[in-house]
């Protein structure tokens, strides 16, 4: 049987780790292939990149422009950027271009796009956009546009009010509201072209998600399943808002859109109407698998792959079996929505792992053969690549300490759990990591073809658990576990560590206080960028981890870092700042540190955040003087 590593170990804290001579000799080899490549695209030519070269595919990753038109820069989800005015050698030197204060104190999740010379930022709930005026001193204003979505949406949102960005696409910016509506803008005046009401928060649905636009349709999903809801994905017509396809995380397969093209690559995901005889009578219709993370689109497949979340709810023992389509992913075709393949990282999920995080499209040779794969740090604690046509696991290793499963099975593709580490009614475990946040939650990751890394914020936390009956009743909280979480191994409670995705295992990881809830953009300077719970917005070496630069905000930081070109010619970075999300409620809620279980578990862990931070809401954009 071929297993990946049955056991982890604690993230190395290998600020500085020495190349032994093998990979030394391979990023030589690497390197050497990248200046080839880039030889003929001065030429105008096009080819493909060598056989040592880990690249996204060009189509999902075209050559950067500087603008900055969707929350994961691209299709293939780099948020890389080409962009070398900003290096390892002068990032020293930043400064503040200028700033601008959203007006929503809460967690500030969204990651900026910039269009031109314009730039669009959506806030938390009550969900405004501005449009801001890059060719002018200041970024002044040129309009505000406001929803005015139901109040009512607050009190059902599981994890703050958070929202994760906006698309553009064809003069038009699409965003989503907390109460459940997408809506379409005129890029240039902020008027408002459609506007479909999608989510019901009467069923505790709502959605937090950054829409994506592919050939024509806006992909959006819901939010809602620690309120028992039942989980979808819907492809909107993006010229006027209707719904072209849904389709659901559980249910019979017509529901869930698997029909004669599906062919997943394990037994495990194989047979008929898998999302019903795998629960409980009618569980599935309050189940979850809901959809409020990440989508990537591979041109070339004409694919789209997404993940699904947590089974409903959380406690297993109420809903035996293996919970079908729950904390899985799936690839679909995005004309129709059919199914193409499935893959379920947590099996009859244990411990709230989901399974909505990025995934990142790249070519790369296996094991001597050309390979199109899905890399993917998932909140299960394993970096798994997978094969994007297929949906086989070609390696899972863990990133972090991990000790509630033993390893994958690479031949069956099932996470082995570890019966010491079970949860179920009335029963209490110890120390199980990672949390119920995961070793990473949704915050996206960035990779560099320069390094060949991948740069992953996340967390280091473990907790207690102890399940508990639990009713479904509509619009109210439907889970069924009490749960305290606690710092990992070694008392740093986050951590930032660059993958060597063909080595399989950490080039560097930096220790962080509290969790790294930001997400990571890197650039073809050799930097990268990330923010901390504190409030430090960061550049550190790509290659080596070195801090190179920090600034203090006036908030936490847990939103997603751009990087772009501005009118004037000059690259500008941008972060915006505003303490919150799950891991900050306790800030932007303003919890009782004393309430152990508040916030599912989630304020045990972060006490003393309310003396490292305020809340707050702040643009900040830098730029060399």
């Amino acid at each position: 049987m071929k297993q990946a590593a049955r056991c982890a170990t604690p993230c190395v804290d290998a600020v500085r780790t020495n190349r032994p001579a093998a990979a030394r000799k391979r990023l030589q080899s690497f390197l050497a292939g990248l200046l080839l490549a880039c030889t003929p695209l001065l030429t105008g030519a096009s080819e493909a990149p060598p056989p040592s070269a880990i690249s996204p595919p060009a189509s999902a990753a075209p050559r950067d422009d500087g603008q900055w038109t969707m929350p994961a820069k691209n299709y293939a989800s780099t948020r890389y950027s080409e962009l070398t005015e900003i290096n390892e050698g002068n990032v020293k030197n930043l400064q503040v271009a200028f700033t601008f204060s959203t007006g929503v104190n809460k967690g500030q999740e969204a990651a900026p796009l910039v269009v031109g010379g314009t730039m669009y930022i959506v806030t938390p709930f009550p969900n405004m956009v501005y449009a801001l005026d890059l060719t002018k001193p200041g970024a002044p204003m040129k309009w505000k546009f406001e929803p005015n979505p139901e109040p009512a949406a607050q009190g059902v949102a599981c994890c703050d009010v958070v929202n994760r960005g906006a698309a553009f696409a064809d003069g038009r910016i699409f965003f989503n509201t907390l109460d459940g509506h997408t809506i379409a803008l005129d890029a240039n005046t902020g008027q408002p072209i459609w506007n479909s009401h999608i989510g019901n928060i009467n069923i505790g649905e709502t959605i937090t998600m950054a829409p994506l636009v592919v050939k024509g349709k806006v992909l959006v999903g819901n939010s809602g399943g620690e309120m028992g809801v039942r989980g979808w994905v819907k492809a909107l017509d993006a010229g006027d808002g209707h719904v072209v396809w849904t389709a659901y995380g559980t249910g019979p397969d017509k529901d869930v859109l698997i029909g004669p093209d599906f062919k997943p690559h394990y037994d495990m995901d194989k047979g008929k109407d898998l999302g019903v005889t795998t629960w409980p009578p009618e569980a599935w219709k309050i189940g979850g698998g809901n959809m409020w993370g990440w989508i990537s689109y591979d041109p070339d497949l004409n694919l789209i792959f997404h993940g699904t979340g947590n089974p409903g709810p959380w406690n297993p023992d109420l809903r035996p079996g293996d919970n079908k389509w729950t904390s899985g992913i799936f690839a679909r075709d995005p004309d129709t929505g059919a199914a193409k393949w499935f893959y379920q990282w947590s099996p009859h999920d244990l411990h709230d792992y989901d399974g909505i995080n990025e995934q990142v499209l790249l070519d790369m040779n296996w094991q001597g053969k050309p390979r199109k794969v899905l890399v993917r740090p998932e909140r299960n604690g394993y970096l798994y690549i997978l094969d994007r046509t297929t949906g086989e696991v070609l390696s899972a290793k863990p990133y972090g300490p991990v000790n509630s499963s033993k390893g994958v099975d690479l031949d069956s593709g099932r996470l082995i759990e570890n019966p010491d580490k079970k949860t179920g009614t009335g029963k209490v475990v110890r120390d199980i990591c990672p949390t119920a946040s995961g070793l990473k939650d949704w915050q996206p990751s960035a990779f560099s073809p320069k390094t060949g890394l991948l740069y992953i914020p996340h967390n280091n936390l473990c907790m207690d658990e102890e399940g508990v009956e639990v009713n479904y009743i509509a619009g109210t909280p439907y889970v069924g576990m009490n749960v305290r979480m606690i710092p990992g191994p070694g008392g740093n409670r986050g951590a930032f560590t660059a993958w060597d995705i063909a080595a399989e295992k950490p080039a560097w990881s930096l220790k962080e206080n509290f969790p790294v809830w930001s997400g990571a953009v890197v650039t073809a300077g050799d930097v990268v960028f990330y923010g901390t719970m504190e409030g430090w917005f960061k550049a550190v070496s790509a290659k080596t981890g070195e801090l190179l630069w920090q600034f203090k905000t006036s908030s936490g930081i847990i939103g997603q870092p751009i990087t772009y070109r501005g009118p004037d010619g000059h690259q500008y970075v941008a972060i915006l700042s505003g303490v919150g999300g799950w891991a900050g409620a306790i800030v932007s809620g303003d919890l009782d540190p004393r309430d152990a279980t508040a916030a599912l578990g989630f304020v045990n862990a972060m006490k003393d955040l309310k003396d490292a931070t305020t809340a707050g809401g702040t643009l900040y954009v830098f730029r060399l003087p």
